[in-house]
């Protein structure tokens, strides 16, 4: 699997560490929170979820057993709206 954004969607980066995602074809966007912009970062830059859960599980053990979950909600999301190619 191979996570990238579409070449029409751009991010915005916040200062709280939240980011705006921008689909540049009909002017959408979403802002994601924090937590939302980390996921996105991380499955960017690992271009999978395994990896991306892996990162996340090591920085946030708590959580362990949310993490997965919530990378595949929010894969699903961006594929559905067309924000990234997988």
């Amino acid at each position: 699997m191979n996570i990238t954004l579409a070449d029409h969607v751009s991010v915005v980066p916040g200062e709280d560490g939240s980011s705006v995602v921008l689909d540049q074809r009909n002017g959408r966007y979403w802002q994601l929170n924090a937590t939302g912009a980390m996921i996105l970062r991380l499955l960017l830059r690992e271009r999978n979820t395994r990896d991306t859960v892996r990162a996340l599980v090591e920085r946030h053990p708590t959580a362990a057993e949310r993490i997965p979950g919530d990378v595949e909600t929010l894969l699903a999301t961006l594929r559905e709206r067309g924000l990234v190619t997988v």
